[in-house]
């Protein structure tokens, strides 16, 4: 028995044969039913390989039983070709590694799991990079970026993927191994003459390109930049003159000449399965600088390009009017754009020039600036200063996709190059076009190659809109043939524009195409449907006009979202949230690997349960909670996802329907409890209280029946809290500043509020301290939501009167200014005297810079040049930033180096509870602690929870800013 029906068996016999981790429930097929594309498709199952004997095994079983095989890395391909109804072998947990690397040769042999960057780190240390840059770098796998022969931004540099690829090894779809190279003539005929099925695919392939070189020759693009269709070009010889169009130079300088290497390279899947890969790399500029054109309309734009590519630049880049206003409303990139963007400008050219001295930047720059394009030019020569654009740049197509409500920039006809001397007058007839039909268009990308990624607004909910879909691919697909353009140009076929391939291609070489499919895969097992013989682009849509969202009676403010189901929507699948070399979110991924533990999975989760694709009962049930139970609540999914997804928010909307259906826990009450308890055990009742907690066998007691971890010291109570010594000096004469006294550092850590308090007063304050209440961030985070509203109206009502009469309130602990400046918002409406109290509050840090801008610090301190190791807050960093901290150290003349650490791990009580403290460690080891246990002089970090954490995982002693501050004011 073959086929579906025999998928029990299928499953029962892989599950034998595996080391790694087969899954078949429900939820594990929702969290790969989808990838960055606008589809869903739910998978036969998951697998989790251990090692390539795993992945071998896989396509055994799916060969003799008939079940298709989807190999897969992070899911960020965008025309869907990372769905399938299929087994998904998910290479990017543990075939990951660098196997050899030859800096002398400059190559590298690495798994097919390993992310890009993460390769590049590595292949640093010798100066050398894999050359093309997708945008997606951060978290695309190799064994996915060799699939779809993808580029990026330096393609004019670099050229496509395929242009880099040495060698690969991998599994046919017969379960037998090959390894792809280019072959001398002995080799070759050593090949035609195997009796298995490698041999096979030699013999007939080569019979095929030699009967059929002339129509792949007049069929294929001859626009350089493209992946779409199968690679043959690369198997027939250049004909003389022959520049590149059809054959790159990389090919040409290989030794022999036939290496179905670059044939596997663009097949998305659909051939063999990847389980190495050996790549040519490229040295790494040691120099570059960016010359950023503002111009005021499109169309002049990209007619600047062909002459911006007479100037040598490495690159240029757009972003258009749409990403640069969207990018404007996330706070980690707001916070970058006003660093090269000057005005308004309906879009922007990045134009780069590399090269070894800077003389050859400055020429390039002066090249540029004698053609006066634009409206001005910003030049930026640091490294620092570049980088800022280009982590703006890789996220443009986030920035478009976090439009609020149902029509989308939907990715069908963003893949098309053209030559750039056409480019603008493509555009124009696009934009034409489907302004005709009411739809409007964003724009991003590489302008230097003719691929400018445009995205038509549409509205997949809607059976008319859908309809539109495949009209303006057809007219796209017209006009590239007209232009000599190319349909895909680096993000593959896929089930967005496989339809059309025959139409595009021509009968012929589609013939050719189906043909070399049937060789490889005469099953058809290898992710079918994609490249040849594909389904109707507007089937399996993850939305669509029967996609319905459950009522759902909502404790917070989702309007701007237009529902709780709007916000989960936002995720449009890109997978940012699973990158691992900078950047906070999402810490539980960084350190579990696990697609459930992403701030997609925890999307894709919900989403299922709001539409039906779960039961409607699973939106309350165990099983979510667990996929919730790892969002931390950094918020750095708000900040760093350019969608704006919003998992803290979402998941406290969780709790609060949860926990009307499951009361909450002892061990929930007792941590939103917290400002209670702190009242009663500080003061006289200090010492019995933190000598109970510190006694073993209570705190062995309290784990067993609490699920609070023995192995961490909970925080001392304070004999003598801050609010208990001042109250302020009331001098009439002087300035009035209000410290809001957070319940940790007033009840455990007055110490800290103290200095803050001195600080204030040598500045020549009249400090009044604003505590006994609570902000609410214990209710918060346990989705308590009648209580944090509570905690929330009296912190509102107790600041309003200060913060009216033009009192400045500042606050020492990032947690609650989040909860007051971001929470509030959505917890009571963000107009009013809400909105009067979130303006007006402030952290400590950004209160003390202001102050120093207008000159009226009026105290010095002790100067010194040591450096002070600084640790952001998740939730400080998301929102508000860390200039002001960097700055109120620099006070002092320390110099200030601030740690990519991303979460410490501890996040409030979460680091405290049993079952998470393992993982609460790892995250702490990622990159945190060794950096304090390497690091000799003062650490500061603002977060108290960051401070217990550091002092638990290092024996370090870490400071609140103010603290080192105030050690060094000037007396």
């Amino acid at each position: 028995m073959s086929g579906p029906a025999a998928l029990p068996d299928f499953l029962n016999d892989l599950g034998k044969r595996v080391r790694g981790d087969l899954r078949t429930d429900a939820y594990s097929q929702i969290f790969y039913s989808t990838d960055a594309s606008i589809y869903s498709v739910k998978p036969h199952g998951v697998l989790i390989p251990r090692d390539p004997d795993d992945v071998q095994a896989a396509v055994e079983a799916g060969a003799r039983y008939g079940i298709p095989i989807l190999a897969r890395g992070a899911g960020s391909s965008l025309a869907g070709q990372a769905v399938n109804t299929a087994l998904v072998v998910d290479v990017s947990r543990h075939l990951d590694g660098v196997l050899e690397f030859n800096p002398e040769e400059r190559w590298v042999r690495v798994g097919p799991g390993i992310v890009l960057d993460e390769l590049n780190a590595f292949l640093a240390q010798a100066g050398l990079q894999f050359g093309p840059d997708p945008a997606s770098s951060n978290r695309a796998t190799l064994g996915g970026i060799v699939s779809n022969n993808s580029t990026g931004s330096h393609s004019i540099l670099y050229g496509m993927t395929a242009d880099h690829v040495l060698e690969t090894r991998v599994i046919l779809s017969d379960g037998s191994r090959a390894h792809f190279k280019a072959l001398s003539e002995p080799e070759l005929a050593q090949r035609l003459a195997a009796p298995d099925l490698e041999g096979r695919i030699y013999r007939e392939l080569q019979t095929l390109t030699a009967a059929g070189a002339g129509t792949i020759r007049a069929g294929t693009p001859r626009h350089w930049r493209r992946c779409g269709g199968y690679n043959l070009d690369r198997l027939i010889p250049a004909l003389p003159g022959e520049n590149g169009g059809t054959v790159p130079s990389f090919w040409l300088s290989a030794p022999g000449g036939f290496n179905l290497a670059g044939l596997v390279c663009g097949a998305e899947g659909t051939l063999a399965v990847i389980e190495e890969i050996k790549l040519n790399l490229v040295p790494v500029h040691r120099k570059t600088a960016l010359g950023i054109l503002h111009f005021a309309g499109l169309y002049e734009a990209l007619a600047s390009v062909p002459g911006i590519l007479e100037t040598g630049p490495s690159a240029v880049e757009l972003l258009d009017h749409l990403g640069l206003s969207r990018s404007r409303e996330v706070p980690e990139y707001a916070r970058l754009i006003e660093t090269f963007v000057q005005g308004d400008p309906h879009c922007i050219l990045i134009t780069e020039y590399a090269g070894d001295t800077e003389v050859e930047l400055h020429d390039g720059l002066a090249r540029l600036a004698r053609l006066k394009l634009g409206e001005g030019t910003v030049e930026l020569r640091t490294p620092e200063s570049q980088a800022r654009v280009w982590q703006l740049r890789k996220v443009a197509l986030g920035f478009m996709m976090s439009v609020r409500g149902d029509f989308k920039p939907i990715p069908f006809i963003e893949d098309a190059a053209v030559p750039v001397e056409h480019l603008a007058d493509y555009i124009t007839q696009i934009e034409e076009f489907c302004g005709g039909l009411g739809t409007r268009i964003g724009y991003y990308a590489h302008a230097s190659a003719g691929c400018l990624h445009v995205r038509p607004l549409v509205n997949t909910k809607s059976a008319e809109e859908i309809a539109k879909m495949p009209e303006i691919l057809s007219f796209s697909a017209a006009l590239l043939g007209e232009y000599g353009g190319a349909l895909s140009s680096e993000h593959g076929d896929g089930r967005a524009r496989s339809w059309i391939n025959e139409r595009f291609f021509g009968r012929e070489l589609y013939g050719l195409y189906r043909q070399t499919k049937a060789v490889f895969d005469p099953a058809n097992l290898f992710n079918p449907g994609n490249i040849v013989d594909s389904p109707a682009m507007t089937e399996n849509l993850r939305y669509g006009p029967e996609y319905r969202t459950v009522p759902l009676r909502e404790h917070l403010d989702f309007s701007a979202d237009l529902g709780f189901a709007g916000a989960v929507e936002m995720c449009n699948g890109a997978g940012i949230c699973r990158k691992m070399t900078r950047g906070t979110m999402c810490p539980s991924f960084m350190v579990t690997r696990e697609e459930e533990h992403s701030t997609r999975g925890r999307a894709n989760a919900l989403r299922a349960a709001l539409s039906g694709a779960l039961p409607v009962e699973a939106l309350t049930s165990q099983r979510m909670y667990e996929v919730m139970d790892l969002c931390i609540e950094c918020k750095a999914c708000k900040s760093e996802c350019p969608s704006g997804v919003d998992m803290a928010r979402i998941k406290f909307e969780f709790l609060a329907h949860y926990h009307e259906k499951k009361p909450p826990s002892l061990r929930s009450r007792l941590f939103a409890g917290v400002p209670s308890a702190s009242r009663m055990a500080s003061g006289p009742l200090a010492p019995v209280a933190n000598a109970m907690l510190g006694f073993g066998p209570f705190k062995r007691v309290l784990e067993r029946l609490t699920g609070i971890t023995s192995r961490r010291d909970l925080p001392k109570f304070a004999r003598r809290p801050f609010s208990r010594r001042s109250r302020g000096a009331d001098r009439p004469d002087a300035r009035r500043v209000v410290l809001f006294a957070d319940t940790v550092n007033n009840y455990n850590h007055p110490e800290t509020l103290a200095a803050a308090h001195g600080l204030l007063e040598a500045a020549g304050f009249d400090v009044w301290v604003q505590a006994g209440g609570c902000c609410g961030r214990p209710y918060i985070s346990k989705g308590l939501y009648e209580k944090a509203v509570q905690a929330a109206r009296s912190t509102v009502g107790d600041l309003l009167p200060h913060i009216a009469a033009g009192i400045p309130v500042v606050v020492l602990e990032p947690s609650c200014l989040s909860a007051i400046k971001d929470d509030y918002l959505f917890l009571l409406g963000g107009e009013g005297p809400v909105r009067t109290v979130a303006d007006g509050i402030r952290m400590f840090d950004e209160f003390l810079v202001e102050l120093v801008d207008r000159g009226e610090l009026g105290i010095e301190f002790e100067q010194d040049d040591r450096e002070v190791l600084l640790h952001g807050h998740c939730h400080q960093k998301a929102l508000f930033g860390t200039a002001a901290t960097r700055r109120m150290l620099a006070l002092t003349g320390a110099r200030v180096a601030e740690v990519d650490s991303g979460c410490c791990g501890m996040a409030g009580s979460f680091g405290y509870e049993a079952e998470h403290y393992e993982i609460s460690q790892k995250m702490g080891e990622r990159r945190l602690f060794p950096a304090v246990r390497a690091h000799t002089g003062d650490t500061a970090a603002p977060g108290v929870s960051c401070r217990a954490q550091i002092e638990h995982g290092t024996g370090v002693s870490a400071f609140h800013p103010v603290e080192i501050l105030y050690q060094r004011l000037r007396k």
